[in-house]
């Protein structure tokens, strides 16, 4: 065996560097070697195996294309050392329990976590649906806080300076404010016309609510929400937190909230209500990214805001080399885009490979969603100065400003759901790309981490909480025979059983003021440990991912709905390898503890019958 020398890089999943010239590994029937010229790989890749072509593909069990997938050319088996015959003797359930125990034993000889442990950590890539990578031809990426993720506390909180700066220039008083992130999470809804903030489950229900700084009741949130649901589509009303980009106008709107009801804002600025004064954060807001002082101070000290990450290029790197086209599709401007990755990217790149050479095709200002959706002017960057001229068709090797989707798949002759396409947003990234194209999906989301870690942390006031509500369903449950038997008794019926029939009244009212008494008791107890849970992520809303303590949010609804794959970054791909399948695990349903609780305890019933 060749002596393996394990260079560790970032936790939780370290990568070995093979560093002899020659490396065989030996396994019960196989030799595998593999040199170190590529060209020498590639031969020996293209004498032994056949890749599906995207001309002669087909679609497997589980519906996904077979474009990409490697084949053995049976003659060449003997290139490995297998007999062929003797490999497909047996039953293949027995020949794939031998594989799989060898394959888990070799991977940890090298050092290499397989993807099962990737996905049971905080840095996995999580599947809503099946995805087969192979058959991506190209991987089109956003940039910010996709391939390059900001210090939200900087970023963010510099957003918000320049915001208020602009607020107080317009009239507004903002003395005394400061920005507080932990105010708001992604994925909750702004209602402009009421001033508050809102967490709804996956149907829609609020479920929390906050009015400016201040968290509602439980009683106040049923009395205003309990008739309505969040609606989306009435965008003139709801605002979805999509992005960590929407925290500092988040944070600003709900303190405002504040001052507009405290009545503190000049009567000079006009009659304003809570959906007039969201028009006026946004728009001072926008002027701090549009006059572009927030930019050129974050250009100027990129160190301060972006926060590094020395395994994503070669994530992407890895991606390139095994035959994915790589495109950059972001809003950024050029001067913007080419200084930050620069920064994020170049000096964690090998043999002097600079940012631009990851990538088949750069877009900037691409002006998203639009470019999901509709043409626009294309122009060429053509000096390092960001000069551009007007262009009608891209290339291969291109930077350009502006143009579309359907313009990328023209050029690059790959369509629909041969791209792949991560970033962060959930509509203008994810949602757009599938609905009017088919793209195949991924979402970042950054804060999966700190999520994963607060659930490990919180199940033991999780299964507490749920013994808790499981006792009070059994006491509940014989309160409610005990009060149908004494509602049947009154008038002049006979209980649902002859044993209850013939409990005298004293004990079943007896009985029944007992149950009544835990129940209410549990109560006390259970309420204030479910508005506790998630307090490890936040205090205000709880977990990013559920609504309660057993439903999804309205977030992750999204998320399942349109991204294919979802993790907390890019690098997290390193694990997968370009070349992973993902499959979409079991959806459990309502009634599965029921059909399982039934096939545990009376299967022979159902072969009877």
């Amino acid at each position: 065996m060749a002596t393996i020398n394990l260079q560790y890089l970032q936790n939780p999943f370290p990568r070995p560097t093979i560093s002899p010239k020659c490396l065989v590994i030996r396994a019960p029937r196989m030799v595998f070697k593999c040199g170190c010229s590529s060209s020498s790989s590639s031969s020996v890749e293209e004498d032994v195996f056949s890749l599906t072509s995207s001309s002669k593909y087909d679609v497997d069990y589980l519906g996904q294309s077979t474009k990409g997938d490697l084949n053995v050319k049976l003659e060449h088996l003997e290139a490995f050392g297998l007999d062929g015959q003797a490999t497909l003797e047996g039953p293949i359930e027995h020949v794939a329990r031998m594989e799989a125990e060898e394959a888990e034993g070799l991977l940890r000889d090298l050092g290499i976590p397989s993807p099962s442990a990737a996905r049971l950590s905080p840095r996995g890539i999580f599947c809503s649906q099946t995805l087969n990578l192979r058959s991506i031809s190209a991987i089109g990426y956003d940039m910010d806080y996709t391939l390059m993720h900001y210090n939200v506390m900087a970023w963010e909180g510099r957003a918000y300076d320049y915001c208020m700066d602009n607020l107080k220039n317009m009239g507004f008083p903002v003395e005394g404010l400061a920005f507080d992130p932990d105010l708001v999470i992604r994925g909750l809804v702004i209602d402009k016309e009421k001033g508050n903030l809102v967490k709804a489950d996956r149907f829609g229900y609020v479920n929390r609510a906050m009015h400016g700084t201040k968290m509602l009741s439980t009683r106040a949130v049923s009395e205003m929400y309990g008739r309505e649901l969040v609606d989306l589509r009435k965008e003139s009303r709801w605002e979805f937190l999509n992005t960590l980009f929407s925290v500092s106008e988040a944070v600003a709107y709900m303190q405002m909230v504040d001052r507009l009801d405290e009545g503190a804002i000049p009567a000079d600025l006009g009659p304003l209500d809570h959906k007039g004064l969201y028009k006026a954060v946004g728009k001072a807001l926008f002027r701090a990214h549009v006059e572009g002082q927030l930019k050129s101070e974050i250009m100027s000290k990129p160190e301060l805001f972006v926060e590094p990450d020395p395994e994503l290029p070669l994530a992407l790197l890895d991606q390139k080399e095994a035959g994915k086209r790589l495109l950059l599709i972001t809003n950024s401007d050029y001067h913007y885009t080419d200084k930050m990755m620069r920064h994020s990217f170049n000096r964690f790149l090998p043999n002097d490979m600079g940012w631009r050479d990851l990538f088949d095709m750069v877009i900037v200002s691409a002006r998203k969603p639009e470019f999901f959706k509709m043409s626009q002017p294309l122009y060429e960057v053509v000096t390092g100065e960001g000069l551009m001229r007007p262009c009608f068709k891209a290339h291969t090797g291109g930077l350009y400003s502006g143009g579309s989707a359907q313009m990328v798949e023209n050029s690059l002759n790959i369509h629909g759901d041969e791209i792949l396409y991560v970033g962060d947003h959930i509509y203008t990234d994810v949602s757009q790309s599938k609905v009017h194209l088919r793209w195949r999906t991924a979402l970042i989301c950054r804060e999966l981490e700190e999520e994963y870690n607060a659930l490990i942390h919180s199940r033991g006031h999780r299964a507490t909480l749920i013994e808790l509500i499981k006792q009070k369903e059994v006491v509940g449950d014989l309160f409610n025979q005990l009060r149908l038997a004494l509602q049947r008794r009154t008038k002049g019926r006979p209980a649902q059983t002859l044993a209850a029939t013939n409990m005298d009244d004293q004990e079943l009212t007896e009985s029944m003021q007992k149950l009544l008494i835990v129940m209410q008791r549990l109560d006390e107890k259970i309420a204030p440990m479910l508005e506790a849970d998630g307090e490890l992520f936040n205090k205000r809303w709880g977990f990013l991912s559920r609504a309660g303590l057993w439903d999804k949010s309205h977030l992750m609804r999204q998320i399942e709905k349109y991204a294919d794959i979802y993790t907390s970054r890019v690098s997290n791909f390193l694990n997968y390898t370009p070349f992973m399948y993902f499959r979409s695990q079991e959806q459990t349903l309502a009634h599965d503890s029921y059909s399982h609780y039934c096939s545990e305890h009376n299967g022979s019933l159902v072969n009877k019958e």
